[in-house]
């Protein structure tokens, strides 16, 4: 069954680019798990929909991460936040935010 994560950034330009490369690490990986990014200003809301199976939040927008957080728990849903050093899209900022997610997705 196909899992979604979903980062959060401050404009949601660099997340798509981190997206977009992360969930082509797992296809690469034969794993079913795609990766979408939005804005802060969506990211309370997306998070409310309870769409995703996890949520990221970007190191640019640390300081939304408790008010995300607690919406996150009001879901049943988790909300981490990135490493700036995966963060980075190159192969091994991807590899880092690829291997971060399959930790923290909630296993079935």
């Amino acid at each position: 069954m196909m899992k979604k994560a979903l980062i959060i950034c401050a404009a949601g330009m660099s997340s798509s680019l981190m997206a977009k490369k992360t969930t082509e690490f797992f296809k690469t990986k034969g794993k079913e798990i795609e990766v979408d990014a939005v804005s802060a200003n969506e990211g309370n809301k997306m998070i409310e929909k309870g769409d995703f199976d996890l949520y990221l939040v970007s190191p640019q927008t640390k300081m939304y991460f408790q008010k995300l957080k607690e919406a996150g728990e009001r879901v049943g849903k988790p909300v981490v936040n990135i490493p700036p050093q995966a963060y980075i899209p190159i192969p091994m900022g991807v590899e880092k935010l690829g291997n971060l997610i399959l930790q923290e997705l909630p296993k079935d």
